[in-house]
């Protein structure tokens, strides 16, 4: 269990979550929606380790999180939106540079871990810089799992990728989903949210829990606290 309890940030005394209690089981996807500027990824770089909350707790399996920032990263792998790659070197030396484990293990990932479910061994040798967009959006997910993490935080999975791209990244998070890892990712898309067990909408600070199916309108329209 992913387990966020009483999470507080503020950005110069303007709160920006104001007591976030947040879970995501194994095998689940969470979704998390709103309108630009309401803290989406600022959440999320929290749940992922890459910003620190002003309070509150984070858990993995019963493991404090904010207070042992090795397992931090043992269990919570994390796609930001843009690319943390080196455009200048091969996918091949990005995975090699970015991977958890040993330099064994990262030959193995390309031969039948998640850098080979993603496509990635048929391009090893290509540089960074001439991938298109949704490749290095893969490649991004298969140094980001590379350590075998069982929660994965997203932000933005298919934003400006083409349809052939987000097909394979949201086929290979069924495949995650179906092994026991559980998907916390934030998104403006239909597809992408269907994947969800769950969709909240963060609005003044708070998780909103939305029901029922959703259209693209009604979403919308609770991002400001209307019913449609």
């Amino acid at each position: 269990m992913f387990k966020a309890k009483g999470i507080y940030k503020a950005y110069r005394k303007r709160a920006i979550l104001r007591g976030i209690d947040f879970e995501a089981e194994p095998g689940s996807c969470v979704g998390i929606v709103g309108s630009n500027g309401c803290g989406k990824t600022t959440f999320l770089s929290i749940l992922a380790g890459a910003l620190k909350a002003d309070k509150g707790s984070l858990e993995a399996d019963g493991v404090d999180l904010f207070a042992n920032r090795k397992r931090f990263y043992e269990k919570v792998a994390y796609v930001p939106q843009e690319n943390p790659l080196i455009p200048e070197l091969t996918v091949r030396d990005n995975l090699s540079l970015w991977h958890r484990g040993s330099r064994a293990g990262m030959l193995k990932d390309l031969e039948e871990g998640p850098a080979a479910m993603l496509g990635l061994k048929s391009m090893e040798k290509m540089t960074v810089s001439h991938l298109s967009g949704g490749m290095k959006k893969r490649l991004s997910l298969a140094c980001a799992l590379s350590g075998h993490a069982p929660y994965l935080v997203m932000d933005e999975p298919g934003a400006a990728l083409d349809l052939e791209c987000k097909e394979a990244i949201r086929q290979y998070l069924k495949r995650y989903m179906a092994d026991g890892g559980a998907v916390v990712l934030t998104s403006h898309e239909l597809d992408e949210l269907s994947l969800c067990s769950r969709v909240y909408v963060l609005r003044d600070g708070v998780l909103h829990l939305v029901e029922g199916r959703q259209t693209i309108r009604s979403l919308i329209a609770q991002f400001h606290g209307k019913s449609q």
